[in-house]
């Protein structure tokens, strides 16, 4: 079999979501930061996000992350999340799929109970609490990096919308929060389409209307995605809502979205809907659930800001190898508008 490039890639996903964990075949650049070995990668391996991500090897549906050695001392390995449209400083489902990866493969050792593990990210340090039993990660917990509001109830104009008040807020990628009760779409399956749709055109809108800047790394200047938020209740003394994230170029999450999770609490708190401490459950389009809490609050620059601790799941789904045979004509993969939408 004639293969150049031949990668070794787990399959996994996260309460529905897929992200695909690259476990041999690589070697990461050197960097002095997690954040400028991603902007390598994406400037001078691009082929890598595209061979695995684009059609004929890949598909929309998925994300690809790449383990590589820590730039922090204290970590145990660093994480590399490559998305359709971005890469991108952190994601939470991805997180997951990772970790449990590195662990029921026996890249990371473990042990019976609650193992720790600090995994490197272009967002910083994020501190995982993994429940491991019988040879298998059953769920992971993790403090993501602090989380807050960068533009509360601002006004924009979308399009065939008209005017639309919307929340911005960063919990690892940029955010624009749009409650489901000010736009003509539900959260139902059957609406998931007509959501894309809307998404793309709102963050689109919003990311001209509303610049939006990480104070501490002014290389975080993009709102990323769109965030479709249902009303918050409580039931059995638990606050639930449901949400539906779009990712671009156009297909939604099908988890309850780790950092969209974040930028919501961060939302909550500064709307006095959640407190420190008190639980929240966050579920998906497929009705899938994180389980969460704001587990401090401190301050990135002038914003207020909360840290908060998402706990899902992931399975791994298969091991495969990639590679591009010599011959063939499509050797960085092509996306059509039909499955990968704009």
């Amino acid at each position: 079999m004639r293969l150049d490039r031949t990668i070794t890639v787990v399959g996994a996903h996260a309460e529905g979501e897929v992200g695909r964990v690259i476990t041999g075949g690589v070697l990461a650049p050197p960097a002095g930061s997690m954040f400028e070995r991603m902007q390598t990668i994406e400037r001078d391996m691009p082929w890598l996000r595209d061979m695995l991500l684009f059609d004929p090897r890949g598909s929309v549906n998925a994300a690809v992350n790449l383990i590589t050695p820590p730039i922090d001392p204290t970590a145990d390995f660093g994480m590399i999340v490559m998305e359709s449209d971005y890469f991108v400083p952190m994601s939470g489902s991805n997180l997951i799929c990772t970790v449990t990866v590195a662990l029921d493969t026996g890249i990371i050792e473990m042990s019976e109970g609650i193992n720790t593990v600090r995994v490197d990210t272009p967002a910083g340090l994020v501190e995982v609490d993994a429940d491991c039993a019988n040879g298998k990660c059953r769920s992971v917990t993790f403090r993501n990096v602090p989380s807050f509001v960068l533009h509360d109830n601002a006004r924009i104009d979308v399009p065939e919308l008209g005017p639309l008040w919307v929340d911005v807020a960063y919990g690892g990628m940029i955010y624009v929060l749009v409650k489901i009760d000010d736009v003509p779409v539900s959260l139902r399956s059957e609406d998931a389409r007509r959501l894309v749709e809307l998404g793309e055109n709102i963050k689109s809108a919003a990311a001209m209307q509303l610049p939006s800047i990480h104070p501490r790394n002014p290389e975080i200047h993009t709102i990323n995605q769109t965030a479709f938020v249902g009303p918050v209740e409580t039931t059995d003394g638990m606050r639930v809502s449901k949400n539906a994230v779009v990712v671009s170029p156009g297909r939604l999450d099908r988890c309850p979205c780790g950092t969209g999770t974040s930028a919501r609490m961060a939302v909550m708190h500064a709307h006095g809907e959640l407190s420190v401490g008190e639980l929240f459950q966050h579920t998906s389009i497929l009705d899938t659930q994180f389980r969460c809490r704001i587990v401090e609050t401190t301050s990135v620059g002038t914003h207020p800001a909360i840290v908060p601790e998402i706990t899902g799941r992931a399975w791994i789904t298969g091991i495969s190898q990639y590679g591009v045979d010599p011959d063939d004509p499509f050797p960085s993969g092509y996306r059509l508008g039909d499955t990968w939408f704009r």
